[in-house]
């Protein structure tokens, strides 16, 4: 028990609201109360006493069955909610740097004094909670919204539209931003996909899961806050001169502002493999051909072609449902050129494990089928396996091919042009996330196009707020992760052009850090069983601060960072 009369003890109170959906998060009252009408406003608890938490230490405490992460940073306390809004990960065991606090799965941000989401993945803010440092004092609580969205909207000019072909975040995140900050004219979304957006990072680690599982909003919420989603909508060209949008259906719509966010599409492998036409040859693109592939493959024999994120986590979910899995890679391991080979060393041995077959250093020379049906993939070398379902995943291209013939710029790569601001080179047209070639803040302003979902949000964020001319520049540090059989590694950085890696852990127990050099600086890290480095590591590649290699070369220097 607290000794109340010897030292200051730290309080949190909290009032009851009525809950409002994605905005409140409502706290059942504690204590006693009667049958009747009981007027219950706020709760408080003692949660610690002031000395059990130094500058820069968090706590996590219990509130009525509510996780709160209590923080003192330069002799304040703050108390926020103590669960990550994206997937519900306990931040207690995140990286504490200041007032921020990363998540230690998947690398989302926030404030730990006005609970705001500074960093994504994930699309609400935590709850906040009033800290009372008083002997045997209440203080009433001071709470803030989960989510700061502006009610209401108007449908009156302006128009904002977002273009999506495969439905992701950034033009999600683009319209909630441009709602927060009060913008009031009319926003649509318009995506080629049956479904509202989805977290499609889930795909391919859980294929046969349901649709509401993963809706990033529900209609209800949508309808609410103005955003209009066009469904199987797909956009064939964009006229920059005429500020208008045709699609596949002969319809058009005028805009005045315009994001294009259609992300990336599969490499299509029929072009250089015979018989890859076959309708049991798949690619994963959408919740339809999840669900599609997912129910070929039950009993089945799976071939999986390309050993990318895609293709090693369909191979692990597959692992206990199809009768066999196989996987075909070009390269001697899985992950070579971007997890480099020792990871991908181990990551293969994990799915033998579970019965799946590599043949690796080897390409698909054709498939063979009946009546429009593979049966069998015949190799290069001479090795024929059987199939009842193929799955092709050897990378992917941006949806960029509406533009040709317009006047938005492209790369070699066919990659939408933009600036730190998301800007295209012709005014008013926006670009964002797996489309888009942007300067990397943290490679010097290096042009990359990468795939991340957390990077998808923050352009769609950025996007928005240059829109509502509030000038703001991309300076997210890219952070993904990707699960096989329940363990998940997780990345930061841009390892691209690595020279070195430093390990810490060892890689074949299936704990580690790894740092990627590139000459005398740390460019990312990777981890599995290694929480919260990476997301350390983070945090210290987002202050604009360098970890060199003589101190990656320190042998526990990743707890001290």
């Amino acid at each position: 028990m607290l000794d109340f009369f010897s030292s200051s003890a730290v309080f949190i109170c909290f009032d009851l609201f009525s809950g409002v959906k994605s905005f409140i998060l409502c706290i059942v009252c504690a204590g006693k109360m009667s049958m009747g009408p009981t007027q219950c406003d706020e709760v408080t608890e003692v949660v610690c006493l002031e000395s059990d938490l130094q500058d820069g230490q968090m706590k996590e405490v219990e509130v009525n069955h509510h996780k709160i992460v209590l923080v003192r940073n330069e002799g304040k306390f703050s108390a926020v909610g103590g669960l990550c809004t994206h997937y519900g990960a306990p931040l207690i065991k995140g990286a504490l740097v200041g007032n921020r606090v990363r998540c230690p799965w998947h690398g989302a941000c926030f404030n730990t004094t006005t609970g705001d989401i500074e960093e994504y993945p994930g699309l609400d803010s935590l709850p906040t909670y009033k800290v009372c440092l008083k002997s045997l004092t209440l203080w009433k609580l001071r709470k803030l919204t989960q989510c700061r969205i502006i009610l209401g909207c108007i449908s009156s000019c302006p128009m904002f539209m977002c273009l999506w072909c495969s439905t992701g975040p950034a033009s999600l995140q683009c319209a909630e931003t441009l709602r927060q900050n009060n913008y009031g004219g009319r926003i649509i979304i318009v995506t080629k996909d049956e479904q509202l957006p989805l977290d499609k990072t889930k795909l391919s680690k859980a294929m046969n899961i349901e649709v509401e599982k993963i809706l990033l909003r529900p209609s209800d919420f949508l309808q609410q806050h103005g955003i209009e989603v066009l469904k199987e909508k797909e956009v064939v060209s964009v006229n920059t001169e005429a500020k208008t949008v045709a699609f596949n259906d002969g319809t058009s719509q005028h805009y005045d502002q315009l994001l294009i966010s259609t992300g990336a599409r599969s490499v299509p492998f029929i072009v250089s493999c015979p018989g890859a036409e076959m309708e049991n040859v798949k690619l994963l693109e959408s919740y339809k051909d999840a669900a599609g592939i997912y129910q070929m493959s039950l009993g089945k024999k799976a071939v999986i072609i390309g050993t990318s994120f895609i293709g090693m986590e369909v191979a692990a979910y597959l692992s206990d449902k199809a009768a066999s899995v196989a996987v075909v890679g070009k390269s001697k391991f899985p992950y070579q050129f971007s997890l480099g080979p020792d990871i991908g060393k181990m990551t293969m041995k994990m799915l033998e494990e579970k019965n799946v077959k590599f043949y690796m250093s080897s390409d698909v020379a054709e498939m063979r089928g009946v009546k429009g049906r593979v049966k069998e993939i015949v190799l290069q070398n001479g090795d024929v396996l059987p199939a009842d379902v193929v799955i092709v995943g050897i990378g992917v291209i941006p949806n960029s091919h509406f533009l040709k013939g317009s006047a938005v710029e492209v790369d070699s790569r066919n990659a939408v042009v933009v600036d730190k601001f998301m800007k295209t080179n012709i005014p008013d047209v926006f670009a964002a996330g797996d489309v888009a070639s942007f300067p990397l803040c943290i490679r010097e302003d290096k042009r990359v196009q990468i795939g991340h979902w957390q990077l998808a949000q923050a352009h769609g964020r950025v996007a928005a707020l240059n829109m509502l001319n509030k000038q703001t520049e991309l300076n997210s540090v890219p952070f993904f992760w990707t699960v096989l059989l329940g363990k998940s590694i997780r990345y930061t950085g841009y390892g691209e052009g690595y020279t070195d890696i430093v390990f810490k852990g060892n890689v074949d127990e299936r704990k580690f850090l790894a740092f990627y050099m590139k000459g005398d600086d740390v460019v990312a890290a990777a981890s599995l069983n290694f929480d919260p480095a990476v997301a350390k590591v983070a945090e210290i590649m987002a202050t604009g601060k360098k970890i060199t290699k003589s101190q990656a070369d320190v042998q526990n220097f990743w707890i001290t960072i």
